[in-house]
């Protein structure tokens, strides 16, 4: 081998020596790197051993009563004592003649009533069980006892009726009465009826007004003291309590204002204190005789009071018309008067019964009615042009519309 050869044969082998370490050093360095960057790896755990995640928590369900909404604890407490009514009106079509006889049909009509004491008497509306044959109480346990009716007034529509079959076997719960003059705008209180036949349904809403005038147009009269509510009130609840939080009556539900004949937000009902008023002596004699002054009037107006001479914002209540042998005309009340053109010319405005304040017409109405008695003397102030004079009446029964 020459000289030349040995050195090519050096020099191959020489670069074949780089190659090979340059290629084992590239290897060691991406080791390496990868060594570097590697996360742990993920222990393997056993799967008898508990592993850690987020702990699910679901609330429990409880009976408990300190849990329980207070309106439920409410309704479990007075729902066995609110009834549904059923009755049943015979009616007649003189339309339809049959053997010389109008026809002769019979109607079904619901409402609620509830408890009023443990003899078995219960409270309703009048206009529930107005003109009824049958009568019959269903209590939220099923059981269903006839019922007579004892007792009506159909001025305040409120009826009593006693259950004629043996319910010994009936807890009797009544329902205690609350004093409806502490009675506040924006309390909240309950409803509980029978609304289209849906036994026990329960409402809730505020007093939304007190001291409302609600026009009975059956009887001919206003019912003084009306509550107003914004609770839910629709045909099957007449009759039924409204109370208060405290399972206290303060009114029996009575009528909507309505253009539908379902509830639009306006509901009324007969307060607590004429229930109290009006049951003793619907038990006992089966009627209560209002007490009448026999006057027909209207709030003074500003129209009014500058037609009579009076300041603008003079308060009373204009007497529009006395009627004849009534107490009134026997203490010597005049009614308006008016000049050939039927204009105004005068009438006496009554500003105070007993000294009371009168503001306007439900001033009037519901001092009567809830503090006086058929034969109880009124002092009535007056003023007759400009004068003040005071009268004094005894006032006698209510007739009849």
């Amino acid at each position: 081998m020459n000289p030349r050869e040995k050195i090519l044969i050096g020099t191959i082998v020489g670069l074949a020596l780089v190659v090979v370490a340059g290629f084992i050093t590239n290897f060691t360095l991406i080791d390496h790197t990868s060594t570097q960057n590697q996360t742990p790896a993920t222990p393997i755990i056993d799967i008898q051993e508990p592993t850690l995640s987020p702990k699910i928590e679901y609330a429990a369900i409880t009976d408990s009563a300190s849990q329980k909404s207070p309106l439920t604890v409410l309704f479990k407490k007075v729902e066995s004592s609110v009834v549904q009514i059923n009755t049943k009106v015979s009616t007649t079509n003189p339309n339809i003649i049959i053997n010389g006889s109008p026809l002769e049909s019979q109607s079904s009509r619901l409402g609620s009533g509830f408890v009023y004491d443990t003899q078995g008497h219960i409270i309703t509306n009048n206009h529930v069980i107005d003109g009824a044959q049958i009568v019959d109480v269903r209590f939220v346990d099923g059981n269903i006892y006839s019922a007579k009716v004892i007792g009506t007034d159909p001025f305040n529509d409120v009826a009593v009726l006693q259950i004629t079959d043996d319910f010994s076997e009936e807890t009797l719960t009544p329902l205690p009465l609350a004093n409806s003059a502490d009675l506040e705008v924006g309390q909240q209180i309950i409803a509980i009826g029978n609304p289209f036949g849906l036994s026990n349904t329960m409402t809730t809403g505020i007093v939304s007004q007190i001291g409302r005038l609600l026009p009975n147009r059956d009887a001919g009269y206003s019912i003084p003291g009306v509550i107003q509510t914004d609770a839910a009130i629709n045909p099957g609840n007449s009759g039924g309590p409204m109370l208060n939080l405290e399972g206290q009556v303060i009114g029996i539900n009575t009528a909507i204002q309505s253009t539908t004949g379902e509830f639009s937000g306006i509901g009324f009902a007969v307060p607590s204190n004429t229930i109290k008023r009006l049951v003793p002596a619907l038990i006992q004699d089966g009627k209560y005789l209002h007490p009448w002054l026999g006057v027909s009037g209207t709030s003074l107006t500003p129209d009014i009071a500058k037609q009579i001479g009076l300041a603008k914002n003079y308060h009373g209540v204009f007497v529009t018309s006395v009627i004849p042998d009534s107490p009134a005309q026997k203490a010597g009340l005049q009614e308006a008067t008016y000049n050939a053109e039927r204009v105004l010319r005068g009438g006496d405005v009554i500003i105070a019964l007993d000294g009371k304040m009168v503001r306007d017409i439900d001033d009037l109405i519901i001092y009567l009615a809830e503090n006086k008695l058929v034969g109880d003397t009124v002092s009535i102030q007056i003023n007759r042009a400009g004068e003040l004079v005071e009268l004094s009446a005894s006032l006698a029964s209510r007739p009849a519309n």
